[in-house]
């Protein structure tokens, strides 16, 4: 089983050419699975873990419903944002400046084949990391993602999820408000859960910027640690 994890960040990209790349790295893991057990043989199959920060942009996964977004794309391009129907679970979800936004594409034979406990494992992640800033965050139950207040009426989302699997190999992932414009959500119903509020962890700290690379290197040592991997920095593909 290959446990090496080769990490890449993409920086300020655009969603469409990030989505592309991440079909193409999830192609060519699904391929080599096809090849070994076509012929016999034991190719090792690679693993990424993408980070990005996607300019203004909605998301609908397949079994989402577009009455969640409450204004037309006419209005999203006066707002500088886009709109694209993806292959992911889940419902609508926003992307933009201020969010880290991370892509794992990992063969799952090579740590477990259990999606549920590879989703727990992102939802743990981000809940450790926040931990660090003092933040109780948490699961809300039948409700994928992570939370603070679960359970009162000031419960509100802090990172979304929705993923992708064919033959144990994901693609899509999380997406965690750092420092981001809540004003967007304001344009959608956040993963199609009503009267549930949304946050960010600038907000939560009162401050109005978080050194948003300490974040992804503390999500990084927490997503090592789950799932027993081994960080490799490699160079930005696309």
């Amino acid at each position: 089983m290959n446990k090496i994890v080769a990490v890449q960040d993409l920086g300020y990209k655009d969603y469409k050419e990030t989505w592309d790349y991440q079909e193409a790295l999830f192609k060519d893991v699904v391929d080599t699975k096809v090849r070994n057990r076509r012929e016999d043989t034991n190719v090792e199959t690679p693993n990424h873990f993408l980070y990005v920060e996607h300019p203004h942009v909605y998301t609908l996964g397949k079994s989402g419903d577009i009455d969640n977004l409450l204004v037309d794309e006419k209005v999203l391009a006066t707002k500088g944002a886009t709109f694209y129907k993806i292959n992911r679970g889940g419902d609508i979800t926003y992307h933009g400046p201020g969010q880290i936004v991370g892509y794992p594409i990992l063969d799952l034979d090579n740590f477990f084949t259990d999606i549920h406990k590879y989703l727990r494992f992102l939802e743990e992640m981000v809940i450790l990391t926040l931990a660090e800033y003092g933040i109780k965050a948490e699961r809300s139950q039948g409700e994928t993602g992570v939370w603070l207040d679960v359970g009162t009426p000031f419960a509100r989302k802090i990172c979304a999820m929705g993923i992708r699997a064919s033959r144990w190999v994901t693609m899509h992932g999380f997406a965690l408000n750092v420092n981001a414009d809540l004003g967007y959500f304001d344009m959608m119903i956040p993963c199609g859960i009503k009267g549930k509020a949304v946050t960010s962890l600038n907000v939560e700290l009162g401050k109005k910027e978080v050194d948003v690379e300490e974040v992804k290197a503390k999500l990084l040592k927490h997503f090592a640690a789950l799932f027993e991997a081994e960080l490799v920095r490699t160079q930005v593909g696309v």
